[in-house]
């Protein structure tokens, strides 16, 4: 039966795959989004596939800006960002320690370092370095908090997932045993859907962007998308108006140029701070050490699951 099941599941994901790789192209979003969603894909299949046409495949041609500003889909696009840079970092580690027969806490904790590090010094800080000016040492410290946050989500996840699921199948073999990367796959599933609600704060809060627009400078916008983006405009006025009355410190929910590149202009539902990567906190330390926190009691939850569940002292 579980041979069944894992034909039928790597089916759906060469498919899908397929479908985002070759759609996706045509798609105003930024590179790292595209690659992320694409990476996302290989991990969740048709579910990641869905989440890509329902957040960020344009209905009409350039209405990507209006249609991505939606806060869920900003925080997918978030959530994407983050589970493709960890996801890659935790799949490297896990398929070289499953080989060294080492038990299941230590396993997980090479996971969560080579993830955390993988997806915060490549994914996000030299990846997007363009938002805090190029600076690469200024993206690391700018980003750090932020990974660190959605990491724990992914991880918990992860955990809950991957270590009893591995022991009840007897321990799969490693990087050469297609079980393996179901369960890793379903890990990472469930880690996207418990990162959400942080990456939902992190993206409100200022310290993380979410889904991006790329177009070319000069490209004349088409009528339909034109009216769209007017109504779409003179609809949220009242709102923004009011958005930035309560919240100064906090750019108005509107897409911003930012020079992200030569050549195209990058649009996103951006916050001042990490966009102009100016250094100013939009939340204070008080807020983030409760977020830190919470991060923490979630990662507990998932690592707790996982034992009580399965084993942390054995493979």
């Amino acid at each position: 039966m579980l041979a069944g099941v894992m034909i039928l599941w790597y089916s759906e994901v060469v498919a899908s795959v397929l479908f985002v790789a070759i759609d996706i192209r045509r798609t105003p979003e930024s590179p790292v989004l595209k690659w992320g969603f694409v990476i996302v894909t290989l991990f969740s299949g048709p579910l990641a596939a869905l989440l890509y046409v329902l957040s960020c495949r344009e209905p009409l041609p350039g209405t990507h800006a209006a249609y991505v500003r939606a806060r869920w889909r900003q925080v997918v696009g978030s959530t994407m960002h983050c589970v493709a840079g960890d996801g890659v970092g935790i799949l490297a580690a896990a398929a070289v320690t499953s080989q060294l027969g080492l038990p299941a806490w230590a396993d997980l904790l090479a996971e969560y370092a080579f993830g955390f590090t993988f997806g915060w010094t490549v994914f996000q800080a030299l990846f997007m370095r363009a938002m805090a000016g190029g600076d690469y040492g200024r993206s690391l410290r700018a980003t750090f908090l932020p990974e660190l946050v959605s990491m724990n989500g992914v991880m918990a996840g992860m955990a809950a997932v991957t270590v009893p699921w591995h022991q009840a199948l007897g321990g799969t073999a490693g990087p050469a045993d297609p079980a393996f990367w179901l369960v890793m796959s379903m890990g990472l599933t469930l880690g996207s859907v418990v990162t959400y609600p942080i990456n939902w704060w992190l993206v409100s809060s200022g310290l993380k962007h979410g889904m991006l627009t790329v177009q070319p400078a000069g490209v004349p916008v088409p009528l339909a998308a034109g009216l769209a983006l007017a109504g779409s405009a003179l609809s949220a006025a009242p709102q923004h108006r009011s958005t930035a009355l309560q919240r100064p410190h906090q750019m108005p929910a509107v897409s911003e140029p930012v020079s992200a590149m030569p050549g195209p202009s990058m649009a996103h539902e951006g916050h001042e701070d990490y966009a102009r990567g100016a250094g100013r906190p939009v939340v204070g330390v008080l807020e983030k050490a409760q977020m830190i926190s919470v991060s923490m009691i979630v990662l507990g939850l998932g690592v707790t699951a996982a034992g009580t569940m399965g084993s942390l002292g054995s493979h």
